[in-house]
């Protein structure tokens, strides 16, 4: 089979497509046909290093496809099922093997193509507005990148769950996008002379200076000051991601004399923790797209052989929606 592997450490170029030994399903494992891979930052983070994993590694952990066989144990599915999965690594290949209890059936009417862009950034998203910091009715929440795969997705479920949301974005294309999700007010931070000083004036603009409930944060180093300056006393940050850089250290006492502030750095592992949990999630939302509840945009499809493109353009946060590749 064809793979993606990163070599060594370091910047897309260390991508390379290359023909390996097909995969073997193994006890408790599915050996899947894989349709599209989910494109992650967290593949960015273990491809340059930032997160400790071996080299060379098949790169990526998400997508969706089709069953080719399964492993002694693997009960509940048969060749020919669709599933989709969040964390099998090696999934920028033209086979994966998936473990039984990552993998979850995909519905007949939704597309492969979405089921691979849904589940990583769904789960995320869905994990941080109904069980990080709850998002309820009369709520204001403030969103970084909103235009990006995850903010789409968290726009709308936070929008669902009553919340006035507040995002920030590069451009005016994107701010269209982040509209069209749900938002109800729209900050464009390249516009800003000073992010950490204005980002929160602005906010505190827009909510009569009492700042947000909450404040989801997956870019990280260049907005972190920012966002816990843009919550109200009590208010809580969800620092999901780091796509400018890691958070340097932080005084615990910041938090106290910015008003009682709570301060989380979650991962969706903790969060679908068990098999039944991860059902949950994925179940509700591929009944939101069901529905028509829950709009996924793919911004990008990218061949398997392009992956070093695909990572260049996520990183250049040149993307907007969901970054696919297709073998």
């Amino acid at each position: 089979m064809r793979a993606i592997r990163a070599t060594a450490a370091g910047g897309p170029e260390v991508l390379s497509l290359d023909d390996l030994d097909a995969p073997v399903a193994g006890p408790g494992q599915l050996l899947v046909q894989v349709a599209a891979a989910g494109v992650n930052f967290i593949d960015t983070y273990r491809r340059s290093g930032v997160y400790p994993v071996p080299f060379p590694h098949v790169v990526g952990s998400e997508g969706a496809g089709t069953v080719v066989s399964v492993g002694d144990g693997a009960d509940g599915f048969a060749p020919g099922d669709r599933v989709a999965w969040s964390a099998a690594p090696g999934s920028y290949a033209e086979l994966a093997v998936v473990p039984v209890r990552d993998a979850v059936p995909v519905p007949d009417d939704v597309p492969d193509d979405v089921a691979a862009a849904l589940l990583l950034q769904g789960m995320t998203a869905h994990y941080l507005v109904t069980s990080t910091f709850p998002v309820s009715r009369g709520q204001v929440v403030l969103l970084h990148a909103g235009a990006g795969g995850v903010g789409l997705l968290l726009t709308q479920l936070a929008v669902a769950r009553g919340a006035r949301v507040i995002t920030t974005v590069g451009s005016v294309a994107k701010e269209r996008l982040s509209r069209a999700a749900g938002a109800h007010d729209v900050i464009r931070y390249t516009e800003l002379d000073d992010l950490t000083r204005d980002l929160p004036e602005q906010v505190r603009a827009l909510t009569d200076g009492r700042g947000v409930h909450t404040v989801f944060d997956g870019v990280g180093r260049d907005t972190f000051d920012a966002s816990l300056a843009s919550l109200r006393p009590r208010g809580g940050l969800a620092l999901f991601g780091a796509s400018s850089g890691p958070v340097p250290p932080v005084d615990p006492q910041r938090l106290n004399a910015a008003g009682s502030l709570y301060l989380t750095r979650p991962t969706l592992g903790h969060y679908v923790a068990t098999r039944e949990e991860l059902t949950w999630r994925a179940a509700e939302l591929f009944d939101a797209v069901q529905t028509g509840a829950l709009d996924v945009r793919i911004g990008a499809t990218f061949r398997l052989a392009d992956a070093a493109d695909a990572h260049r353009a996520l990183e250049g946060r040149e993307t907007t929606g969901k970054v696919l590749l297709v073998p």
